[in-house]
């Protein structure tokens, strides 16, 4: 042997034998984990007492445990301190409590380990008429949800269950949260210097928006929204001051559109709102809304920028939405490859909606050549067209979902449930998709206290793909 290497070999050799603490402890420290910091205990109930609803929190809550939040309590996680949730962690929510984030909230599921935040012994109804909205309890807004304050500088939500959130927030948790007494919203986020990221999880039941951003960064991939919102709310209503990527998510059943993106409300110093969004889903969106013109999958306004690509709209009440009054940011707002299905002739003559100013692409499905009724020559934006030519054309092949839907009103296909939105490989949504789209990137990349992996454009349209990337749900 080299005597260089030699003397090498004995030093650390008697370097490791004279540290007692590693001696017999690990004998890997490339495989150690250090402890959890501040482990949390979930020996009592977390409760509020002496007239505060205030519950500070931080430190982490271990992998495997099952927290309980006491009724009315709001869990604080103060604008310091931070609170991770390891792999496996179930945070039960107690009735009218919230979970308010003025400091740093990390859900870090994983994919065999998701985390909940729930409220315990609900039982979920989600068959095709199985009850009516007034009834669900995925509409009866449980506790409040998840407040992210405008000092929060980081809210991760990694396969991670929010569910039966929307209570009003009332008085004494917007004090707390810096946010407005009448927010029914399942998360709230509200500073446009902070990062939300929301990805591999699952959103379920919501009162009003299910995700309202009023500004941050945003990074939202491959989610899955059911039954959301009851008689209004946008799924994911980004306003004034918020920039970021919606990718692979999948939305069914929606009160009004999945994805929206206004500028409206932009506060002092943030940027303009501008958002990117590729490969998502929608399936039966707009059938709650109570209003009318309104409802279904895209819509962009009121001086937002952005583009969005190879998106699918099946059965949604209206199509992909351009708004004009007041007008989006149509300068730098840019789309195309998109596809829709309708059961219906009603579908058919709102793929695009009438009233509004989305311009026909020659890259989407149904092609706008399809015949001189669809879209004729002298077509103008917005006004009525006869659409059934394309009524029940371009069946998008879902491994599992009846399409035409029968049986029950499409308002009631609200839930995935034993569905599977995978594609056939014989799918009209193969190979169309337009890949050189860059993913608007603003949050930080970090497999825990950031984005995990941001989904480049896929070949196939819609959230899931051929190859078995995209949406894991």
């Amino acid at each position: 042997m080299n005597k260089s290497i030699y003397i090498v070999l004995v030093t650390i050799v008697a370097t490791l034998s004279g540290c007692k603490k590693w001696e017999g402890e690990h004998t890997d420290i490339y495989t150690y984990t250090p402890p959890a910091a501040n482990p949390v205990s979930d020996k009592a109930p977390l409760t509020c007492s002496g007239g505060s609803t205030v519950v500070p929190i931080k430190g982490t809550m271990l992998s495997g445990k099952t927290y309980n939040v006491a009724d009315g309590c709001d869990l604080v996680i103060n604008a310091n301190d931070t609170l991770l949730m390891q792999p496996g962690v179930t945070l039960n929510m107690g009735a009218g409590s919230s979970l308010i984030a003025l400091g740093t909230l990390v859900s870090n599921g994983s994919k065999n380990q998701p985390n909940f935040i729930t409220v315990p012994g609900v039982v979920k109804s989600d068959a095709p008429g199985g009850v009516a909205p007034a009834a669900d309890p995925a509409f009866a807004g449980k506790w409040k949800g998840i407040v992210g304050g405008p000092t929060c500088n980081l809210m991760v939500l990694r396969w991670t269950h929010v569910e039966y959130a929307g209570l009003t927030e009332g008085k004494a948790t917007s004090t707390i949260a810096g946010s407005g007494t009448g927010n029914q919203y399942s998360i709230l986020f509200a500073n446009y210097k902070g990062n939300f990221i929301m990805e591999d999880s699952w959103l379920y039941g919501g009162v009003d928006d299910p995700i309202r951003v009023s500004a941050g960064k945003i990074a939202i991939f491959r989610n899955n929204f059911e039954k959301n919102g009851v008689s209004g709310g946008d799924c994911i209503n980004v306003k004034g001051g918020t920039v970021g990527t919606m990718a692979y998510n999948f939305f069914i059943g929606t009160a009004t559109n999945g994805q929206k993106a206004s500028n409206k409300g932009q506060a002092t110093g943030a940027p303009q709102t501008n958002i990117v969004m590729y490969n998502n889903t929608f399936v039966n969106g707009g059938y709650r809304q109570s209003q009318t013109g309104r409802g279904g999958c895209i819509n962009f306004e009121e001086g937002a920028a952005g583009m969005y690509y190879n998106n699918v709209a099946v059965n949604c009440k209206y199509g992909f939405r351009v708004v004009g009054s007041p007008i989006a940011d149509v300068a730098h707002l840019s789309y195309g490859n998109n596809f829709q299905y309708a059961d219906s002739l009603s579908v058919a003559n709102q793929f695009y909606p009438t009233g509004y100013i989305t311009q026909p692409q020659v890259t989407d499905i149904p092609s706008i050549t399809t015949s001189a009724k669809y879209l004729p020559a002298n077509y103008a934006l917005g006004a009525i067209y006869d659409g059934s030519d394309v009524v029940q054309k371009n069946n998008p092949m879902f491994l599992n979902f009846p399409l035409p839907t029968f049986g029950h009103p499409l308002a009631q296909y609200s839930a995935v449930g034993t569905y599977n939105f995978r594609l056939q490989a014989s799918s009209p949504l193969i190979g169309k998709g337009k890949t050189n789209i860059q993913p608007l990137i603003v949050v930080p990349l970090d497999k825990i206290y950031g984005l995990s992996e941001a989904t480049a454009a896929g070949s196939d349209l819609g959230c899931y793909q051929l190859n078995g990337t995209g949406n894991q749900h």
